[in-house]
């Protein structure tokens, strides 16, 4: 009987130890728990991201890069644009709340085929998310 106490004891155990083992680890004190999702798109409804992909025609007129940040609230990022090694834009953007959905958009001439890529910067400048995509 008492064999019988100690397996079961020592089974109740192991599965309180399981259970403890499955609890993510909390953030250690000033640890940044910001968080980036980017995708581009051909056009956001409804705060949602349509069309999605890497490879654009020539003709697309637009691209949206689409970002869902948490951890950041009041705070700014920014959408920086390149063509080739060639900086085009750098569209700021402010982060109401966590999380938070922005886009911006880059309008695309026909004439500007090869590749593209896309940055999304903390206010500081550091790069949180890049995105690489060609068009035509």
């Amino acid at each position: 009987m008492r064999t019988l106490a100690l397996l079961l004891f020592a089974a109740l155990g192991a599965g309180v130890a399981a259970a403890q083992d499955t609890t993510p680890p909390s953030p250690a004190p000033g640890a940044n728990a910001l968080a980036v999702e980017a995708v581009l798109a051909r056009s956001v409804v409804e705060r949602q991201p349509q069309d999605t992909g890497s490879a654009f025609p020539a003709d697309i007129g637009a691209v949206m890069l689409w970002t869902r940040v948490s951890g950041a609230s009041g705070d700014v990022m920014h959408h920086v644009w390149f063509h080739g090694d060639e900086q085009v834009a750098d569209i700021e953007l402010q982060i109401g709340g966590s999380p938070w959905r922005t886009w911006s958009r880059k309008t695309i001439p026909p004439e500007a085929t090869g590749t593209w890529r896309v940055e999304v910067r903390d206010a500081t400048g550091d790069v949180l998310k890049s995105i690489e995509f060609t068009i035509g």
